[in-house]
C-alpha cells in the first residue's frame, strides 16, 4: 500500500448556539484527503489558522516528501517530515498540517486492517467520558444558566464555560461562575476555560475568588501556556490545571511534566501531529501518572485517543466544533449521558459528505 494523492482544501461554516439567534461565527477548517494505490481514502482535519499556508504545506511541501510510503509507517513518515521539513522543531502551520496528514493516515490503516482508530492505539474502551464547552460569552449570567439547564435536562452533568473574555475582567468571571454553581448546584461538574489570556495575576485572583466553587479544572489560564508561570500557579491553588490543546509536539509537554506545571495533559489530534503524536504524550502522562483530556474541541477526533489510551479522560464536546463535525462527516457520534461511543465502521467511523464539502469550499 502507498499514498498516490494528497489532497487539502478551506471550508467555511457558521456556528449557531442555543438561546442566539445570529451565528456566533464563520469557522475556518482544513479537510485533508489521502488517496492509496489501492484505492482506501482517508480523511483528515486541522483548524483554524493560517489555513491557505496549511494547505500549501500539505499539497506542496509535504505530499513529495511521503508520496510512495506506506501510510501504516507514520514513525518513518513523521521522521521523513521532521527531518526534511522541520529539522528545528517549528509549530504551527507545520505541526497543523502534518496533524491533518496523520489523522488521514490512521483512518487508512483502521479501514486496511478492519479496526477503529482506538483499537489501532491500544483498544482500552471503545467508549469515552464526554463533557460540553456551552459557556460562551455571548450569554449574560441568567442565559448561561438557562443554557446549562438545556444540556442538564439531556443527561451531560459535566459542563464548561469560557472566562477572561468579558470587560469586566476576572471579577465578572467570578460572577459568572458563582452565579452559575447556585443554580446547578454541587452535582454538576463545571470546568473553566481562559485560552491562554489572563496575566498570571489575573489568574491568581480569579482563582482566589473562585477556589470553593469545586471546579474540576482550569484550562490554559495564562498567555503562552508559560509553563513556569503555570507551575506557580498550580502551586498556590487548589483547583486543578489543565493545559496544552494547541501545542504542536511532545517537547512542549515534557516541559509542562518536568516544571510540574499542570495536573491534566491536553493533547489535541488535530494540533499536536495527529495520532501518532498525541500517543506519544499520553504514554509520558502515564509515566507521570497524569491523565490526558481533550480541549481545543473536534471530539469526532480526539475520541479515539481518549478511548484507546488507558490514561485517557473526557472528550471535550465544543458547541462550534461539534457542531461542524456533524454537519461535515456523515455517521459522527453524539454524546449521550456523559459518554460516547466510538462507532463500529473501521479508521475514524466515519465519512466526509462531499456534497457538503462542495457547499463549504472556499478560496483564499
Amino acid at each position: 500500500m502507498k499514498i498516490k494523492k494528497v489532497k487539502a482544501s478551506v471550508h467555511r461554516f457558521p456556528v449557531t448556539i442555543p438561546l442566539i439567534d445570529e451565528p456566533i461565527e464563520n469557522r475556518k477548517v482544513v479537510i485533508c484527503e489521502v488517496e492509496t494505490d489501492d484505492g482506501i481514502i482517508g480523511w483528515g482535519l486541522t483548524g483554524t489558522f493560517l489555513t491557505s499556508a496549511v494547505v500549501a504545506a500539505l499539497e506542496k511541501h509535504i505530499f513529495p516528501v511521503v508520496k510512495d510510503m506506506d501510510p501504516r509507517d507514520t514513525e518513518a513518515i513523521h521522521s521523513a517530515v521532521w527531518w526534511t521539513l522541520n529539522p528545528r522543531t517549528m509549530t504551527g502551520v507545520i505541526s497543523n498540517a502534518l496533524s491533518a496528514l496523520d489523522i488521514a493516515l490512521w483512518d487508512i490503516h483502521g479501514k486496511a486492517a478492519g479496526r477503529t482508530i482506538a483499537e489501532l492505539l491500544g483498544g482500552h474502551r471503545d467508549w469515552a467520558e464526554t463533557y460540553i464547552t456551552f459557556g460562551f460569552p455571548q450569554y449574560d449570567r441568567d442565559q448561561l444558566v438557562e443554557c446549562a439547564n438545556i444540556f442538564i435536562a439531556e443527561g451531560h452533568t459535566r459542563l464548561k464555560l469560557v472566562v477572561a473574555v468579558d470587560e469586566g475582567g476576572w471579577q465578572e468571571d467570578a460572577r459568572r461562575i458563582r452565579h452559575l454553581r447556585k443554580a446547578v448546584g454541587d452535582d454538576i461538574e463545571l470546568k473553566i476555560d481562559a485560552n491562554y489570556v489572563f496575566t498570571p495575576v489575573e489568574a491568581r485572583m480569579l482563582c482566589r475568588a473562585v477556589e470553593d466553587c469545586n471546579l474540576t479544572w482550569f484550562e490554559e489560564p495564562l498567555r503562552q501556556n508559560d509553563a513556569r508561570a503555570l507551575a506557580d500557579l498550580r502551586r498556590n491553588t487548589r483547583i486543578p490545571i489543565a493545559a496544552g490543546q494547541m501545542e504542536g509536539h511532545r517537547w512542549r509537554f515534557r516541559e509542562f511534566v518536568e516544571k510540574q506545571a499542570v495536573d491534566i495533559l491536553q493533547p489535541n489530534c488535530c494540533y499536536i501531529g495527529g495520532y501518532t503524536e498525541s500517543m506519544k504524550v499520553a504514554h509520558l502522562g502515564q509515566a507521570y501518572n497524569l491523565p490526558i483530556a481533550n480541549g481545543g474541541g473536534w471530539p469526532t477526533f480526539n475520541m479515539h485517543t481518549m478511548a484507546g489510551l488507558m490514561n485517557g479522560w473526557r472528550v471535550e464536546f465544543h458547541l462550534g466544533m461539534w457542531q461542524v463535525g456533524e454537519t461535515l462527516f456523515k455517521g459522527s457520534p453524539r454524546p449521550e449521558k456523559n459518554r460516547v461511543k466510538i462507532p463500529d465502521a473501521p479508521g475514524l467511523g466515519f465519512e466526509a459528505d462531499r456534497d457538503v464539502l462542495k457547499d463549504s469550499l472556499i478560496s483564499e
